[in-house]
């Protein structure tokens, strides 16, 4: 009968174990758990958007924000591949519908449209929010302004204008919305040139174009949709646009950039964006369909059609221009409050 000597085959067993290298064994699976966490990631960005982004516009219904973003709203599911219907919030210059996109998820479902002048709200005290409390999207349409002049008055340039200005501080009444994206571009016309009007105030564009065509003030800042009319019928005169390059509508009017004012960029900037923690993956699928949409000669003829122009400016440029214009705005705030 055989004897088995179990100690020693155990023993010799054990030796011909190799250690497992705890170290490679913990790598690979972190390996594995990285690269399962990435195909997640690029799953679940794949497939957003599953449902319909709702689009807050903080304006009611028919004014200059609302036609622009309803013209994005009913172009931009066939980029996007869900729809983007319209959900109005009206109410204290645009700050209430931003405050409510502010509270949602941020999941890219909800994303809101802002425009210049909600940083001038921020920056006089109507609301604590400003721009970078939330994440820029893109913008996608600009409304060029125009230093209109009635059409009475002996300035048939820019020019004419500023050494009327400089001669009579304080004599030119100059018509805007008080504490507006207005009264900012005239502020910045005087900061230009250390020239000062009588601001005299107006509730909405419509309004001050009619006080000026009355004869009632001597200039505003009007725009194609608002002013070109009167222009044409001799009510009132175009000096300067506030725009990269004139207007086709306008072709003699010059750029305040031909004029020598690099930083006069005087138009109202639309865009979008989105509660703060926005995926980034999010931010750029909504960037990317935005920016295939204004390359759409649909879309632009209608932007066109409503008075302005498509600019499009992706989340980096669209950062770094908000950026830019809250540095002017708070440099200019304590005459905005005036």
């Amino acid at each position: 009968m055989m004897m088995i000597d179990l100690d020693n085959t155990l023993h010799k067993n054990a030796q011909s174990l190799k250690p497992l290298n705890w170290k490679a064994l913990a790598g690979g699976l972190m390996g594995t758990c990285l690269l399962l966490g990435s195909v997640s990631a690029t799953a679940q960005s794949s497939d957003y958007p599953e449902k319909p982004v709702e689009f807050i516009v903080p304006w009611s219904p028919g004014g200059g924000s609302d036609t622009l973003m309803r013209i994005v709203s009913n172009h931009i599911e066939s980029h996007l591949g869900q729809p983007m219907p319209i959900i109005n919030m009206p109410g204290v210059s645009g700050t209430v519908g931003l405050a409510d996109l502010a509270d949602r998820n941020a999941d890219g479902y909800t994303v809101g449209q802002v425009h210049d002048g909600f940083l001038v709200s921020h920056h006089t005290g109507l609301t604590q929010n400003n721009w970078d409390d939330y994440e820029p999207i893109a913008s996608v349409t600009a409304s060029p302004q125009y230093v209109t002049v009635n059409a009475d008055r002996d300035w048939d340039t820019f020019e004419d204008f500023v050494d009327y200005a400089r001669e009579n501080p304080g004599e030119i009444r100059f018509g805007v919305t008080l504490g507006g994206v207005p009264h900012l571009h005239a502020a910045m016309i005087e900061e230009a040139e250390d020239i000062a009007f009588r601001y005299v105030g107006f509730e909405g564009t419509g309004e001050r174009i009619r006080a000026l065509v009355g004869g009632h003030i001597d200039a505003a800042m009007g725009d194609i949709a608002s002013s070109n009319q009167f222009v044409e019928n001799g009510d009132l005169k175009f000096l300067a646009v506030g725009h990269t390059e004139r207007m086709k509508q306008t072709p003699d009017v010059p750029t305040f950039q031909e004029l020598g004012y690099d930083n006069l960029n005087l138009s109202i900037l639309r865009g979008l964006i989105a509660p703060a923690g926005t995926p980034p993956e999010r931010i750029e699928i909504l960037a990317d369909a935005l920016e295939a949409m204004t390359d759409d000669e649909d879309f632009v003829t209608s932007v066109n059609n409503a008075g302005a122009e498509v600019q499009f400016m992706g989340p980096d440029e669209y950062r770094s221009h908000l950026e830019e214009l809250d540095g002017t705005v708070e440099r200019l705030a304590e005459n905005l409050k005036q």
